[in-house]
């Protein structure tokens, strides 16, 4: 839930940004039409997030923490988020049934994953 979470606020932080930054950009320009606002918005968004992300990368390189905790704060969260591999597990399928061998097999898939049955 961690992971869910910290990449949510990394995406919502860049994207709060960009609307101040649209919107400030929107007091100092002559900008008539809607969209205009929206595109300057989205781009602003988007170079928002490269910059931090990038400066965030480059501080893991050079090994300066105070900079990617810095730059990690601006997106929203100090450190990227460390996603799991997915485990997988190799399944079999039978098109009989034989219930000593059905017995075996979920003998085995619980003795695989740690435990027992009662």
């Amino acid at each position: 839930m961690g992971n869910l979470f910290t990449s949510f606020m990394r995406t919502l932080v860049p994207i709060a940004a960009g609307l101040l930054l649209g919107l400030a950009a929107d007091v100092g320009l002559d900008l008539d039409d809607g969209m205009m606002t929206t595109y300057v918005t989205a781009g602003l968004t988007a170079a928002y997030y490269a910059a931090f992300r990038g400066l965030e990368s480059l501080a893991e390189r050079i090994g300066w923490e105070p900079l990617g905790t810095i730059a990690g704060v601006l997106l929203g969260w100090a450190k990227p988020p460390q996603y799991e591999q997915a485990s997988t597990v190799p399944v079999r399928v039978r098109l009989t049934f034989d219930p000593t061998e059905f017995a075996g097999d979920v003998q085995r898939i619980v003795e695989r994953g740690g435990g027992t049955l009662r």
